[in-house]
């Protein structure tokens, strides 16, 4: 049974992110799979933005996280760079280059699933937390997590992720 974990998370919270969690789950096994995904839905109507999943690897960018994918979507879309009003899901913790764009573009919630201890246990991480970044700063935003979490670990723990995992590692050892 999927369980909120973080008590400031809502019931709604705990659906959106089994929701996205599920959503990931479908591209696993297929060129674009990633544990990390990310939506932006509006923080009062619950209407999704964006959605969008880590594209690192097919776009040869580094900064191509979920996260900062679906900012750079929703803000496009929106034509604004503020997304006051609207809070972001991801289905894991924010590395620092993510949550720092999450309070750049002032959405109001970041809520994730996995935590970056989870992830560090099968991919490299950053180990500055999302709740401690917030305090380090100026800006505001209310970071809630683990949500669903063993929803969201188990996206890293699909056979079918491990050997992606496994082949991406090898690739960052050995550049073409």
């Amino acid at each position: 049974m999927a369980r909120k974990d973080d008590p400031a998370a809502s019931e709604t919270d705990l659906l959106r992110m089994l929701d996205l969690a599920k959503a990931t789950a479908r591209h696993l096994g297929t060129p674009r799979q990633s544990p990390f995904c990310a939506d932006v839905i509006h923080s009062t109507t619950g209407k999704r933005l964006v959605r969008r999943l880590n594209a690192v690897a097919q776009e040869h960018d580094p900064s191509s996280h979920a996260e900062v994918r679906a900012i750079r979507a929703a803000t496009k879309k929106l034509k604004t760079t503020s997304l006051k009003g609207y809070t972001l899901y991801t289905t894991c913790e924010p590395c620092p280059m993510c949550m720092a764009a999450s309070l750049w573009a002032g959405v109001d919630r970041v809520i994730f699933g996995a935590t970056i201890d989870d992830a560090a246990r099968h991919c490299s991480q950053i180990y500055t937390y999302a709740k401690q970044l917030v305090k380090r700063s100026d800006l505001k935003c209310e970071v809630v997590g683990p949500v669903a979490r063993s929803s969201c670990v188990a996206l890293f723990e699909d056979p079918r992720m491990l050997a992606a995992m496994r082949l991406w590692k090898q690739s960052a050892k050995n550049p073409k």
